[in-house]
């Protein structure tokens, strides 16, 4: 069974910055692509970024050049650094692995005040 706990979340002014975490368990860690979705009130999930198991990233284009996703294999861990925030970028932010799967963790929120 999949396990996905993310952590990291919270209050932060616009322009700050914040690293969010998901730790997996029960799966092959450094075999698989991890992903972070967010979900806005009132708005659709979206897609953030992911990075495959050889280290290859793909952004949204919302958050190209200002978030950075990376991933430690030994602690079965994946980070989304988040620098220069902006109140759109409040959302419940979700972890979801093996990418493109059904898994997700429950969610962090990230509040990011004007």
């Amino acid at each position: 069974q999949v396990q996905l706990v993310e952590s990291g979340g919270g209050l932060v002014q616009s322009g700050g910055s914040l690293t969010l975490s998901c730790v997996a368990s029960g799966m092959i860690f450094r075999f698989n692509g991890m992903g972070w979705y967010r979900q806005a009130p009132g708005k659709e999930r979206e897609f953030v970024a992911v990075i495959g198991p050889t280290d290859n990233t793909r952004y949204a284009d919302s958050v190209k050049g200002r978030f950075t996703i990376s991933r430690d294999n030994a602690k079965n861990t994946v980070y989304l650094q988040m620098n220069s925030l902006t109140p759109e970028d409040t959302a419940v932010y979700y972890c979801n692995a093996p990418y493109g799967s059904s898994y997700q963790g429950k969610g962090i929120l990230v509040t990011v005040s004007s």
